[in-house]
């Protein structure tokens, strides 16, 4: 049963209120004295007094901002526009797709994160954004940079969802609590499964919940979701294992519906009440 962990009152930003000048278009800011890209994506009929979710969405490596909008083809990883998550939000998020160095986040010195800070502060001083409310979510490489985030802004984000994901944006700090989805299969044959599992027990220490053990393992072709028990109030671990290679739109065995987005968006609807 999913449990709502509800925030009484939204903390708004210093953009609510204003007439926006940020529209759904793609943006460049300078960054550490590079040119940065960011696509932007608002409600329909966006409301300048209502706070928004603010969602992150990370492309894997080789992918573009772009191509995380359009959707990518199954020869290309099979990706749903927006991770499938827009049409679940119903408008209640504004998302930001921000575009990668070299088609990735090295994250060198930490200069995606500083982009990350960058975005925040921009979107938030023009858009209205209910600051308890911000997550981040990607496959692959951008799973890895939703991990940085977890580890380095944990105060920032509210909660995230790794997808296939590899130790390949660094973790600065880490010792924090954050709420934490992750998913992987035991055939993938870019990162290692083994990796994804040592990423997720940082969090499931982190966030104070018990450890399983026998470590879940696929039904057969059917994924199989754990919930983490007895973490903190507040800061749950749900792990995803299935039995597939690096794919972020794997589906159990009988279904063609990929199980990560409604898995992403109910995780993250732990601490709003249902979207309206």
């Amino acid at each position: 049963m999913l449990v709502r962990l509800d925030l009484a009152v939204a903390d708004k930003s210093a953009g609510c209120g204003n007439d926006p000048k940020i529209g759904s278009q793609t943006y460049t800011m300078t960054v550490n004295g590079k040119s940065r890209q960011y696509i932007m994506k608002l409600p329909d009929n966006y409301d300048k007094t209502h706070p928004y979710w603010l969602v992150f969405l990370w492309h894997p490596l080789g992918g573009t901002a772009t191509r995380i909008v359009q959707g990518e083809d199954p020869n290309r990883g099979g990706i749903l526009p927006y991770y499938g998550l827009s049409p679940l939000a119903n408008n209640s998020a504004i998302f930001v797709v921000p575009n990668g160095l070299n088609n990735g986040w090295g994250n060198a010195g930490g200069e995606d994160l500083t982009f990350f800070d960058e975005m925040v502060k921009t979107v938030e001083a023009d858009l209205c954004v209910d600051t308890n409310l911000r997550f981040s979510t990607g496959f692959s490489y951008g799973g890895a940079m939703s991990f940085a985030l977890a580890c380095a802004r944990p105060k920032i984000i509210r909660a995230v969802a790794v997808l296939s994901g590899g130790l390949l944006s660094g973790c600065v700090g880490g010792t924090d609590p954050v709420p934490y989805y992750a998913q992987h299969g035991t055939s993938d044959s870019v990162l290692n499964v083994a990796g994804g599992r040592s990423m997720r027990d940082r969090f499931v220490k982190n966030n104070g919940c018990t450890p399983v053990s026998p470590d879940p393992a696929p039904n057969g072709a059917q994924s199989v979701k754990t919930v983490y028990k007895n973490c903190k109030d507040g800061f749950p671990v749900t792990w995803v294992i299935h039995k597939g290679d690096h794919n972020p739109s794997e589906a159990d065995g009988g279904s063609s519906t990929p199980f990560a987005p409604l898995n992403t968006w109910e995780f993250f609807s732990q601490f709003t009440p249902t979207p309206v």
